[in-house]
């Protein structure tokens, strides 16, 4: 038998770590963040548990990984729908739509996200984080914005803030009243990106 060349090995690398990543974030959305292990994630995953410690330092970080890859997957299927737009205008309505959208769809795992970033490990600067930060900085370049290296972490923190306080326990705030408020941040028609259904 020969053996496998690089390119085969590397992306067997790849669908392993895809493999956990996505077991992640099941785990967590079912179990929450405290009651999921790292052992729960690899069988999951059907990987061997060592494999989890070579891919990533820690619980906390393979989480953030999960959740980055979850978002630019969730952002890359709303800027790419149908019908597909160059609109800057538009680009963007649909990205502030799928952060909400995934924040309402996935309470349990979006705030296990949120609270590990404010822990001592901090943002985790990881490819998954990577990919999600390249697409929504296309997106402000898209919108026009003059200055993306400080329009960017504006919008990242604004949208930050925007799932910070939908998912606040005790305090949530209206995922629609959110979108009036970046919506009208950015100019932004509220027919654009995908408005929510009116409340009857």
């Amino acid at each position: 038998m020969s053996p496998r060349s690089a390119s085969v090995n590397e992306e067997l690398r790849r669908r392993s770590r895809e493999r956990l990543l996505q077991a992640t974030v099941e785990l967590v959305a079912e179990r929450g963040y405290e009651s999921t292990t790292l052992g729960d994630i690899a069988d999951r995953a059907g990987s061997a548990r060592g494999l989890v410690s070579y891919y990533f330092p820690g619980k906390r970080q393979l989480l953030q990984s999960a959740v980055h890859r979850l978002m630019h997957l969730t952002l890359e299927a709303g800027l790419e729908r149908e019908p597909q737009t160059a609109d800057g205008h538009e680009r963007l309505a649909r990205a502030i739509d799928a952060i909400l959208g995934l924040t309402r769809s996935q309470p349990v795992l979006m705030r296990a996200h949120m609270a590990g970033i404010l822990q001592a490990q901090g943002f985790v600067q990881c490819p998954e984080q990577q990919r999600l930060a390249a697409l929504l900085r296309d997106t402000v370049e898209r919108y026009g914005s003059q200055d993306v290296d400080t329009e960017y972490p504006l919008l990242r923190a604004n949208l930050m803030g925007a799932v910070f306080a939908a998912l606040l326990p005790g305090a949530p705030m209206d995922a629609t009243t959110l979108r009036a408020e970046l919506f009208q941040r950015y100019g932004l028609d509220w027919e654009l990106g995908a408005p929510p259904e009116p409340t009857p």
